[in-house]
């Protein structure tokens, strides 16, 4: 019997199907899609703008002038007599300023040299040479005192004391104004030294009004203060230049009593001008009680001194309306100078000081010391 072929036939026909369906043949895939990133736009920031308000200029409301001035005396007193100047420059100028008294001398020239642009100081010698050195401060003018460009340091005492020469003062207690005061510190000092004069205990009072308080009220036993000449009642210079006419003559003494008007004392036409009138409304027998016993060489009056950046322009229109207050207003300019007893201002420059600065140099005295 003949054998079928067919099973293995159907076999092989299944066999290819499955490689065929199982991959044997080529698979095209096609490529994934092309992914596009889109950055995120770049933000730029905006610059910062930093506004820098212009500083105001000098001479404004919103930047006054300082008018600097050495607190010799209450500054009560002082402040009164600067807000009188205060108002004639601002008219004159048209210009903002501001009245400020320091606690010290040394302070008065740190204030200048910490604002050497818009500082203006009504300051004595040695100030003014300690203040040149330290920082360039520049003087214009200087007061005048009953014509008198100079003033001197006058040595005072209670008139009951047994002090009647400079040698008595040895180992006697000593009340100065202020270490800074050219007329009550340092002059007296260069003395001693040159005089080979020791002072026994000493101390710095506060001012010149606090010197003769001081030697007033037995405090002390003597003091130095600033000297100016006794005038009549027409302000006339009573004093002749000598000691013998410096302090009211002995028999005008217990004459001396404060004028209605609180303004001086009058010791019958005999008007003092020194030192110790500036405490007449608490002591109105001030002459009565301390008296003159010795006078120092001459002394350059007090200045107006300006920082050493102060502008150029500035400077002359001040200057020139404090002149023209002295001449034109000579009762007003000495009301608004009536703490210093200036009457009027003349013109200086820095070589009048060197008197003044060779007495700095041979103490050594720096700004450190006021």
């Amino acid at each position: 019997m003949k054998k079928s072929h067919l099973p293995a036939l159907l076999v092989a026909l299944a066999l290819v199907a499955a490689a065929c369906s199982s991959g044997g043949g080529t698979t095209t895939t096609a490529p994934p899609a092309a992914t596009t990133t889109t950055a995120a736009p770049t933000t730029t920031a905006a610059p910062t703008t930093t506004t820098t308000e212009p500083a105001p200029e000098i001479g404004t409301p919103d930047h006054p002038i300082k008018v600097l001035f050495v607190p010799s005396v209450s500054a009560e007193e002082i402040v009164a007599g600067g807000e009188i100047l205060k108002a004639n420059l601002e008219e004159a100028t048209g210009l903002t300023f501001e009245v400020v008294v320091p606690t010290s001398y040394a302070a008065t020239i740190n204030e200048m040299c910490a604002s050497p642009a818009d500082t203006m100081g009504f300051i004595p010698a040695q100030a003014y040479v300690l203040a040149n050195e330290l920082c360039g401060v520049d003087v214009s003018l200087k007061a005048k005192r009953f014509g008198y460009t100079e003033y001197w340091t006058e040595f005072i005492a209670p008139r009951d004391s047994d002090i009647e020469t400079l040698e008595d003062v040895a180992g006697r207690k000593w009340a100065y104004p202020d270490a800074g005061s050219t007329s009550g510190f340092l002059v007296p000092s260069g003395m001693f030294a040159d005089m080979g004069i020791e002072p026994g205990e000493s101390f710095e009072a506060g001012g010149h009004s606090a010197t003769v308080r001081a030697v007033y009220n037995g405090e002390a036993d003597f003091g130095t203060v600033f000297f100016s000449p006794a005038v009549d009642p027409e302000g006339n210079v009573l004093w002749d230049g000598t000691l013998a006419t410096a302090d009211v003559p002995a028999d005008k003494v217990d004459k001396c009593k404060v004028t209605d008007d609180g303004k001086n004392i009058d010791c019958d036409g005999w008007i003092p001008k020194d030192a110790r009138r500036n405490i007449r409304e608490e002591a109105p027998d001030v002459i009565q009680k301390v008296k003159i016993f010795a006078l120092s060489e001459p002394i350059p009056n007090d200045t107006l001194s300006f920082g050493p950046e102060f502008p150029e322009d500035l400077r002359t229109d001040i200057v020139n309306a404090i002149v023209a207050f002295s001449q034109n207003d000579p009762d007003g300019f000495s009301t608004a100078f009536d703490a210093y007893s200036w009457s009027g201002v003349a013109p200086a420059s820095d070589p009048e000081f060197d008197f003044i600065r060779g007495l700095v140099q041979k103490l050594g005295i720096s700004v450190e010391d006021l």
